[in-house]
């Protein structure tokens, strides 16, 4: 008994030893919740790793970066938030300090990459003195066509819809109103060019793949474009351009939110920042590394980084943001064909008016106030059971509130009777807007289909899809976003959404009001 007592005690003795050498962190793992962009999926294979070197398990919960600070703002209980950067929460949270401390991890410019060709074409390959002044008369001569993020919605967007601005200017301060003002014609020229939005970094760069044939190029943090030159999905290579002016580097900061949890924090940071971690960044996600330690690999472009200021006031980016909606962006317009069968009866009724109606200018949150309708954009609302009822159009003028107040009205009209014909009223919001489209073609045209159920009425799935593919190449174009309520048909939305080029929402394990107004950033 003593010699197996003995040799028990040697091997804990070994293992003990060997974790020291390797990091094991013996008895401490912990596990801290973080609120982080959906951008940092891209991480989740280290995090075993990070656990194995720190004993810490990190806890994700993926938000958009707005939906993010201002759930922060409202007391979210969460020990850490990690986003592509943090300026605006800091100027959000004013006195109020959720931000406890923070550190940079990792960086990645904001910047266009174009097709080469058209960048040799150009004349912009290797080429120091190129501005943003020559990004913006491509876009304006309709040569250069885009894809960018919504930057009321995403952090990528709202960071090259600053650094535009800021290189316009031509200020070497950071920005103010009058400077926005200024510019704003030349902002106007510059998105003519942006003829596919997203609320999603991600998903804007898996449509450009599928979309490659119809853009000319992609703005996008600088990671996410080497990714697609790697990928070996581009039929042409982009050309990564980073005018002389300058750019914006997201910088990724980790954010301690709990103070009880700073000694865990500090550990973390400490290998995050590490110069084995930070080349195991740089090597798996393409960012560049935040410590000087660690020297850039020759997979980036020998380009200096000019750093462009960030505005230091939040209302000269408020102002920024409103600017871009209201005036400089292509006007859209959106069809939202809105199930009210007998199926949404009660709360399900409810719970859609009230969505439809906080659009209108009722949320007055931080995330309500961006989703609105917007100055110069239509809305035709397309309620439909066993057949397409009253359809209504409303053109917003952001100076009125009487078209608001008409949307309203026509919402607390609606009522639930009847069958449910999805593909019908799908198949007349595509000949709507392919109609609208013909007489006014320089507006950026979607659609968004809500229902509770199955199909009981009307033409089927497959008939709608046939006409679908019968519509002239500018129709097609018209995406579907489709939302899962209640018992929706999950298959068929799935087939609608990928056929039209659109994307699933769940308001099935989410409130019916947040995935509208995330839906609004894809419009």
């Amino acid at each position: 008994m003593r010699t197996r007592n003995r040799a028990c005690l040697i091997l804990l003795i070994a293992l003990f030893a060997s974790c020291v050498l390797v990091g094991c962190n013996v008895g401490s793992k912990k596990e801290l919740t973080v609120l982080a962009g959906s951008e940092l999926k891209d991480l989740e294979p280290l995090f075993d790793q990070i656990r194995r070197k720190t004993g810490i398990s990190l806890e994700m919960e993926y938000i958009g970066t707005l939906d993010g600070a201002e759930k922060l703002l409202l007391g979210e209980e969460v020990d850490l938030a990690w986003f592509s950067h943090v300026k605006y929460l800091t100027l959000l949270q004013g006195a109020n300090k959720r931000v406890i401390a923070q550190e940079k991890i990792m960086l990645s410019p904001v910047v266009l990459g174009v097709k080469r060709s058209k960048a040799q074409a150009w004349g912009w390959v290797d080429n120091p003195d190129l501005t943003w002044r020559d990004v913006v008369d491509k876009a304006d001569s309709g040569e250069l066509r885009y894809a960018m993020t919504n930057p009321a919605s995403s952090n990528s967007g709202f960071t090259a819809l600053v650094g535009t601005a800021a290189a316009l200017s031509g200020s070497a301060d950071a920005l103010q109103i009058s400077d926005i003002d200024s510019v704003s014609e030349s902002l106007q020229a510059f998105f003519k060019g942006q003829t596919l939005t997203a609320g999603s970094s991600g998903w804007l760069a898996d449509r450009y793949v599928l979309e490659q044939d119809q853009l000319d190029g992609i703005i996008n943090y600088e990671s996410v474009l080497l990714g697609l030159n790697k990928s070996g999905q581009l039929q042409e290579e982009l050309y990564l351009i980073y005018p002389k002016e300058g750019i914006i580097t997201a910088d990724y900061p980790l954010m301690l939110i709990d103070e009880k949890k700073r000694e865990e924090y500090e550990v973390l940071v400490e290998y995050l920042r590490s110069p084995e971690f930070q080349k195991e960044i740089m090597e798996r996600t393409l960012r560049r590394p935040a410590i000087s330690q660690v020297q850039l690999s020759n997979e980036f472009p020998d380009q200096l980084l000019v750093e462009l200021s960030f505005p230091n006031n939040i209302e000269v980016i408020d102002h920024l943001l409103f600017s871009y909606l209201d005036e400089q962006r292509i006007p859209s317009h959106a069809f939202f064909v809105l199930d009210v069968s007998g199926s949404m009866k009660g709360d399900r009724l409810r719970d859609l008016k009230t969505a439809l109606k906080n659009l209108t200018g009722i949320d007055t949150s931080l995330t309500g106030q961006f989703a609105r309708f917007r100055n110069r954009e239509r809305i035709t609302l397309i309620p439909f059971s066993n057949q397409v009822q009253d359809t209504r159009d409303f053109e917003i003028d952001i100076a009125s509130q009487e078209t608001m107040e008409q949307i309203q009205d026509y919402v607390d009209a609606l009522q639930a009777k009847g069958g449910t014909a999805i593909f019908s009223s799908l198949l007349t919001a595509y000949d709507l807007a392919a109609q609208a489209q013909r007489q006014d073609p320089d507006r950026y045209y979607s659609i968004v289909l809500m229902s509770d159920g199955e199909n009981t009425d009307g033409i089927s799935e497959s008939r709608f899809l046939s006409y679908y593919e019968s519509l002239p190449g500018e129709g097609r174009r018209i995406k579907t976003f489709t939302i899962l309520f209640g018992n929706a048909d999950k298959e068929a939305m799935d087939s609608i959404a990928k056929a039209t080029g659109g994307r699933v929402f769940d308001a099935q394990s989410q409130s019916l009001d947040f995935i509208f107004k995330k839906i609004r950033g894809y419009q």
